[in-house]
């Protein structure tokens, strides 16, 4: 399959779009320039005592590209180990950083997600009412003015 086939495959069936009842920690990414957020929801499994991505789903209020970033990613979080998955957040930001702010604005905010649903996992093994962690954007959705 292409890659615009994939997406365009990510976009009429968005995989893991949903939420989890009996999910072991959310997280939150947000966008407060728009008001857009996705949430990440987490069933956490234990291999040799190393955590890690059993199940996953997402919810996002936000456009087609959070949809798409949010079903792409979390197919690949799913079954990674939670430094697989620091990984997977990391390389997603850095590459993000390369792009057009309005571009990477709504990846951000899912692989934001994901991470603060990890964080919030780990917080509540030590307090298990621990709040659901939100992390906001540091890309904006808004399109750059052109400069003179």
């Amino acid at each position: 399959m292409s890659m615009d086939a994939q997406l365009i495959e990510h976009m009429m069936n968005p995989k893991n779009y949903g939420t989890l009842a009996d999910s072991d920690a959310e997280g939150i990414g947000k966008n407060p320039d728009n008001g857009e957020k996705v949430a990440i929801f987490i069933k956490v499994g234990k291999d040799e005592d190393a955590p890690y991505i059993a199940d996953i789903r997402f919810q996002a209020i936000g456009c087609t590209t959070t949809v798409v970033a949010g079903s792409v990613l979390t197919e690949e979080a799913k079954g990674l180990h939670f430094k697989g998955v620091s990984d997977l957040v990391e390389a997603t930001l850095n590459f993000l950083d390369k792009l057009p702010s309005e571009e990477a604005a709504c990846s951000e905010m899912v692989a934001l997600a994901i991470r603060a649903a990890v964080d919030t996992y780990n917080e509540r093994l030590e307090d298990k009412d621990y709040p659901v962690i939100t992390y906001k954007v540091t890309h904006s959705c808004a399109p750059q003015e052109e400069k003179e």
